[in-house]
């Protein structure tokens, strides 16, 4: 047991005792949901936060967790790793937050990570895919989504076996998350024979490609492959396009949101552009219920939107199961044992990544819409 775990339980009981009740006063299981809920991401801070707060309202619903109810508080960290540490420090000092939804980059996650060791407090992240984030021996870190060294392989052999793919240009942003899957997409490709003809970086937040789109013309890539995110892959794309460029365009899971239509300039720059993304959990079963309710509700749970309902389940049930908030015992609990999700079964292994991960490839459509492939 923690030295802050039992401190609070000794206040508690102490007040208790005062009051001259038998039982410990409930209190708000206070539960953080951190990412990008501004910013150029802030599509998926939005994603995060929808599926947290539905998980939050339908778990308490049915109990909460060992009785109390589930309080969320937003954190923002806009996708900033010096805003993430401090976002985190928050949470832990003036929040009291017993565990953490978050981050989303893993340029965030990854120091902000550091700051919920310290504390003991847990964390799951539904979307931070670089390796680093479960590779340092932080007892309670976990994540729902899978590793880019499991998605560059996906990627690298669709290029290669479907694609049929010879000459490629690979493409990052330059962030931890994006340089990561870049690399290990070009890895995949290295070893299955194909050594790109091309390997460059770009600046976030720029809009103006035309200067790499000519060297990606003249290395006379027939795949342009990129990691990163939306803000960046959607004019890369559309002005990839616009100078008669149709090179197959595939990127990762940071591209899974309506916003890469928007940021392209509309769905005729976004047709058949391909990423990998986890099996889509919106066809799981298990989920349909909570599915049905965000579609009432006139929202589309798209992204990451399940994957942090998931992540909030997999929270209570370790919370619920330990008949408390102390970070080590869930973590050592959910290590041990499987949980029922929105996304079906989930079990962790002792790193805190899942057992199974079902990267899968995608393709958007004249519409604007993406869809898993067959």
């Amino acid at each position: 047991m923690s030295q802050k775990f039992f401190r609070k339980g000794f206040l508690a009981l102490a007040v208790a005792s005062a009051m001259g009740t038998s039982s410990l006063a409930l209190a708000d299981v206070v539960i953080g949901v951190a990412g990008p809920h501004t910013g150029a991401n802030a599509s998926f801070g939005e994603q995060y936060w929808r599926g947290a707060t539905q998980a939050a309202e339908d778990i308490n619903a049915a109990g909460g967790v060992n009785g109390e109810k589930i309080k969320l508080v937003k954190a923002d960290d806009a996708c900033e790793p010096k805003q993430a540490v401090s976002v985190a420090n928050r949470l832990v000092d003036s929040d009291k937050a017993v565990g953490v939804v978050g981050h989303f980059c893993s340029s965030s996650t990854i120091p902000a990570s550091e700051v919920y060791d310290e504390a003991g407090i847990i964390a799951i992240t539904p979307a931070s895919t670089n390796p680093q984030v479960t590779e340092r021996g932080l007892g309670a870190m976990f994540r729902m989504c899978g590793r880019d060294d499991q998605q560059g392989i996906v990627a690298g052999d669709y290029i290669v076996d479907t694609l049929k793919a010879k000459k490629v240009a690979v493409v990052h942003d330059k962030d931890t998350y994006g340089q990561g899957l870049a690399d290990a997409t070009k890895a995949q490709l290295e070893k299955r024979g194909v050594e790109p003809v091309l390997y460059e970086g770009l600046t976030r937040g720029e809009k103006d490609f035309n200067a790499l789109v000519t060297k990606i013309r003249g290395a006379g890539a027939e795949v342009v492959y990129f990691g990163g995110c939306h803000p960046e892959a959607g004019p890369l794309v559309r002005q990839m396009r616009e100078q008669g460029l149709d090179a197959k365009f595939l990127s990762g899971d940071c591209v899974v949101t309506d916003e890469m239509v928007t940021t392209a300039g509309g769905p005729q720059y976004t047709k058949g552009v391909l990423m990998t993304f986890g099996a889509d959990p919106r066809l799981i079963p298990d989920g349909k219920a909570v599915i049905d309710k965000f579609r009432a509700s006139g929202y589309e749970p798209e992204g990451y939107t399940l994957y942090a309902y998931a992540s909030v389940q997999a929270l209570a049930a370790a919370f619920n199961a330990t008949g408390g908030t102390d970070g080590a015992k869930a973590s050592e609990w959910l290590k041990a044992n499987p949980v029922d999700t929105v996304m079906g079964k989930k079990a962790f292994d002792a790193k805190g990544d899942l057992k199974v991960s079902d990267y899968v490839m995608y393709e958007w459509d004249d519409a604007g819409k993406y869809h898993q492939m067959k």
